[in-house]
């Protein structure tokens, strides 16, 4: 049975703000065809880009349950989307997350989703 797999997308702060519209575009016809492929061979199950900015953190606090700005990194990053993946295992899912694109633009953490059913 095939295993489902979280790719976390990290991006630098300074996102892609150094690249020109045609560096742009072609970054975006990259991560276009590496889905392609994957949704081709029933393995992409989804992911999205999430908005460049920090986001809140909701947690227990002294006064109950806070939100609080951020998460922000001591690290210059911050999870730009995410995407979702089948494979065998996690040898598997680490050669499949080798080839997605966002591999050369940022960091991939890869956690493998515990289905609770």
């Amino acid at each position: 049975m095939m295993a489902n797999f979280m790719l976390v997308l990290h991006d630098r702060l300074d996102g892609f703000s150094t690249l020109s519209h045609d560096e742009m575009m072609a970054m975006i016809k990259e991560y276009t065809a590496w889905t392609e492929k994957m949704l081709a061979e029933g393995r992409f199950l989804g992911g999205e880009k999430l908005k460049d900015e920090p986001g809140r953190q909701i947690m227990a606090g002294k006064s109950g349950i806070e939100t609080h700005a951020g998460p922000f990194t001591e690290t210059g990053e911050m999870i730009g989307g995410y995407m979702t993946i089948s494979a065998n295992d996690y040898d598997e899912a680490v050669e499949i997350a080798k080839t997605c694109p966002h591999a050369k633009y940022g960091r991939i953490e890869l956690r493998e989703i515990d289905q609770i059913k």
